[in-house]
C-alpha cells in the first residue's frame, strides 16, 4: 500500500466502497476504516496492524439508523446510548448477521462506535456503510493522535489535524461493565449504575 495523505474526503470515500483502506481522523484517536462488508478489506485491516483475528474489532457508523441496522438494542441500552452518543465511547452490543464473524472473533456481540468528529461522519456517510474503528497502530503500540504519528501503510490518509489523543471507553451493555478506560469513564461509570439498579426492558 502506499501513504497518500491528503484531505480529499470524496477519494477516501470511493477507497472505502472500492475495498480499501483509510486512515481516518475521530475525536479520540487515528482510526482504520474498511467496508465491514469487504471480506479482504477486513483481513487487510488485521494484517497491516499485525492483529490477531481472535481480538474483535469494532464497528463506526454514523447514524442512529446505521447502528440499528447492526446490533439489537433494548430500551435501557438505547437511553445510555443516546446519552453518550454521538461520543467518545464504544457500546459492545448483541450483533445481527449483518455483521461478519471475522470482526467479532465468533463472538455474538460487537462493539459499536458512533463518533462525535465531522470528517469521521462524513467519510462513512459518503461511502454508504459502517466502517470498521481501531486504532491506526500497531497492536501493542500507542494510538496516533497526529499524522506524523501514524507508522502503518494505508490506501490514503485523510488529514483532519491533530485528535484529543485519550481512546474511546469501552463499555459492554451486554453484561453491564467496563472494559476499558477512556474518555469520559467516570460518567459511563455512573451511567452504568443506573442501568443495573432498573430493571431491564428487553
Amino acid at each position: 500500500m502506499r501513504r497518500i495523505t491528503g484531505r480529499d474526503i470524496k477519494k477516501a470515500a470511493d477507497i472505502i466502497r472500492r475495498g480499501g483502506i483509510v486512515i481516518y481522523p475521530t475525536e479520540t484517536v487515528y482510526g482504520i476504516a474498511a467496508s465491514i462488508y469487504s471480506g479482504g478489506a477486513l483481513r487487510k485491516v488485521f494484517e497491516i496492524k499485525k492483529r490477531s483475528t481472535q481480538s474483535p474489532v469494532s464497528v463506526a457508523v454514523s447514524s442512529f439508523r446505521m447502528m440499528d441496522e447492526l446490533v439489537h438494542i433494548g430500551e435501557k441500552e438505547r437511553e445510555f446510548i443516546k446519552r453518550f452518543l454521538p461520543g467518545p465511547v464504544t457500546v459492545i452490543l448483541r450483533k445481527k448477521r449483518t455483521v461478519p464473524d471475522i470482526l467479532t472473533s465468533g463472538s455474538d456481540s460487537v462493539g459499536i462506535r458512533y463518533p462525535d468528529h465531522k470528517l469521521a461522519l462524513e467519510l462513512i456517510e459518503l461511502a454508504g456503510v459502517p466502517v470498521t474503528s481501531t486504532s491506526a497502530n500497531i497492536s501493542g503500540e500507542p494510538p496516533p493522535a497526529r499524522v506524523d504519528e501514524i507508522k502503518i501503510d494505508a490506501d490514503y490518509i485523510l488529514d483532519g489535524g491533530e485528535c484529543r489523543g485519550e481512546p474511546s471507553t469501552v463499555v459492554d451493555l451486554v453484561n453491564l461493565k467496563v472494559i476499558r478506560k477512556g474518555a469520559k469513564y467516570e460518567e459511563v461509570l455512573a451511567a452504568l449504575r443506573e442501568i443495573r439498579d432498573i430493571p431491564r426492558n428487553i
